[in-house]
């Protein structure tokens, strides 16, 4: 049976704030709550490493949200970088190819040698982002097929790489799972709390849905964030799982 702490180590929380300020106020407010903290572009490009050190040193479990997309070389240098920050969790664009993605396995081999007792993080691949529509990903990025055949050929190609596993949006959780196995990891943004505001994502489900759907870890954004109390929100969102489940 599914625990408050349980549910609350599945959730990561999206810290997409423009200042370390605004970030630590909303740390303040969910202390106590064992969730996962996503530290994203914004933000880390804002606070740095220093704030990913100060997060471990609380106890979260922290997911680096910075997509990696580059020439082989590149990325192994990142992921031995990001790696010696002591993430939980980091990932890469499956579109750049599976010698890019070995790159980054690579990248964090070499940083663990180099660290004594050091913990491999989970590495993932970002399959399509949850705001991409049919017409996007057809017209625009100019991939034939519909989103989840795409989507499942970037999942089977990461785990052919050796990664842990994918984000995606949870409207193709089953699939994935299907394809690449049980234990392949899936990590999907686009959650929205029934009632909640879709804002730039168009593959959405509620928390309780995406669980359902057999996904192992969901990220949740503004509507914490921009709450009124994130506590009571972030709350609510653990209490509407525990009791579908």
């Amino acid at each position: 049976m599914l625990t408050t702490k349980d549910v609350a180590g599945r959730i990561m929380v999206a810290l997409d704030f423009a200042s370390v300020d605004a970030a630590e106020k909303l740390i303040a407010e969910l202390k106590g709550i064992p969730c996962y903290m996503k530290v994203g572009m914004q933000l880390f490009y804002t606070a740095g490493p220093s704030f990913v050190a100060k997060l471990k040193e609380q106890g979260y479990h922290v997911f680096l949200d910075l997509k990696m997309h580059d020439i082989p070389n590149t990325v192994k240098g990142g992921a031995e970088s990001i790696t010696c920050l002591g993430v939980d969790m980091f990932n890469v664009h499956a579109a750049g190819g599976r010698a890019m993605m070995e790159g980054a396995l690579e990248g964090v081999d070499k940083a663990l040698t180099g660290i004594n007792g050091a913990k491999s993080p989970i590495v993932i691949g970002v399959t399509q982002l949850t705001s991409t529509s049919a017409e996007v990903l057809n017209q625009e990025i100019g991939i034939a097929g519909s989103v989840e055949d795409c989507v499942i050929r970037y999942a089977e190609l990461t785990k052919a790489a050796g990664l842990h596993g994918v984000v995606a949006s949870p409207l193709e959780v089953t699939a994935i799972k299907a394809a690449c196995g049980e234990s392949f990891i899936s990590v999907t943004p686009g959650i929205r709390p029934a009632g909640a505001a879709m804002g730039d994502q168009s593959r959405v489900m509620t928390p309780a849905e995406a669980f359902a759907q057999g996904t192992d870890y969901v990220v949740i954004g503004r509507p914490i964030t921009a709450a009124p109390s994130p506590r009571e929100a972030i709350e609510s969102i653990i209490d509407s799982v525990l009791v579908k489940a």
